[in-house]
C-alpha cells in the first residue's frame, strides 16, 4: 500500500518504512508527524484519487533528525566585463520514517523500531572516526608479571648461602720489602757546573763593537763610494 502525500511545495510517494527526506519541519528529533494532504491511495491495481484529497487518509512518520542538504555552487559571470562570483547554498531538510499509511478503509504500519542516529555520526562510524561517542573504558590495573623459576632459585640460594665471603679470613699482606739504596748521580755537583766560562769568539767579538744608536740603526749604509765622486 502506497499513498502520494503533498508537503512543503511538493509531492512525496511513500509506504509504510520510507524514509523520507522533506523540507525542514518544527519539531525535536523523535516526535511524530502526520501528514494531512493526501491525494493518492493504492494498493496493487486499486486506486484512489482525491479531488484533491482524500477526505480521513492520513500518513503517520517519526522526525529522525533535521540538517543541511548536499551544497549547491552557485556561479555568475559576465563576459568582458571581468565579473566572476562563485557562492554555495544548503538547504535545511528534515529526515522522516514513516511508519503507517491510512485511507480506502484500510491502513498499512511498520512494525520496526526507528533509529534516531544522526547521519553524521552514521558517517563517522562507517570510518572508525567516531571515538567521541564511545565511553572511555577503565583502565585495569596491570598486573604484575609472575617471576620465573629460575630468578627465585637463585633468590633463594643467595639468601641461603651462608655468608662464606663474609667468614673468610683476610690473608696477611706480605711484609714491605726493604727501601733500595740510592744510586749515586753521574751528574756533577751544581757548584762544579755553576762555574763561570770565559768568552770567546762571537761572543768577545759582540762585546767589543759599541752599540748603535735609533738614528744610525734607520739610516741607509753606503757599501761603496759614489760614482764620480772626489778623491
Amino acid at each position: 500500500m502506497y499513498a502520494v502525500i503533498k508537503t512543503g511545495g511538493k509531492q512525496y510517494r511513500v509506504k509504510a518504512g520510507d524514509v523520507l527526506v522533506v523540507e525542514k519541519l518544527a519539531g525535536e528529533p523523535g516526535a511524530k508527524v502526520a501528514f494531512d494532504q493526501v491525494l493518492m491511495v493504492g494498493e496493487g491495481e486499486a486506486v484512489t484519487l482525491g479531488a484533491p484529497t482524500i477526505a480521513g487518509a492520513s500518513v503517520s512518520a517519526t522526525l529522525i533528525e533535521t540538517r543541511k542538504g548536499e551544497k549547491i555552487k552557485i556561479f555568475k559571470k559576465k563576459r568582458r566585463q571581468g565579473y566572476r562570483r562563485t557562492g554555495g547554498h544548503r538547504q535545511v531538510e528534515s529526515v522522516l520514517r514513516v511508519t503507517a499509511v491510512a485511507g480506502g478503509g484500510k491502513t498499512e504500519t511498520w512494525d520496526g523500531e526507528v533509529n534516531l542516529t544522526p547521519k553524521a555520526l552514521l558517517n563517522l562510524r562507517a570510518r572508525n572516526l567516531d571515538k567521541r561517542a564511545e565511553a572511555p573504558a577503565a583502565k585495569a590495573p596491570k598486573a604484575e608479571p609472575a617471576p620465573k623459576p629460575e630468578v627465585e632459585a637463585k633468590a633463594e640460594t643467595k639468601k641461603a648461602a651462608p655468608a662464606k665471603a663474609k667468614a673468610k679470613a683476610v690473608p696477611a699482606k706480605a711484609e714491605a720489602k726493604p727501601a733500595k739504596a740510592a744510586k749515586p748521580s753521574k751528574k756533577p755537583a751544581a757548584a762544579e757546573t755553576s762555574a763561570p766560562k770565559a768568552p770567546t769568539g762571537k761572543a768577545l767579538a759582540k762585546a767589543a763593537t759599541p752599540k748603535m744608536t735609533k738614528v744610525q740603526a734607520k739610516s741607509p749604509v753606503r757599501r761603496s763610494a759614489p760614482r764620480g765622486g772626489k778623491g
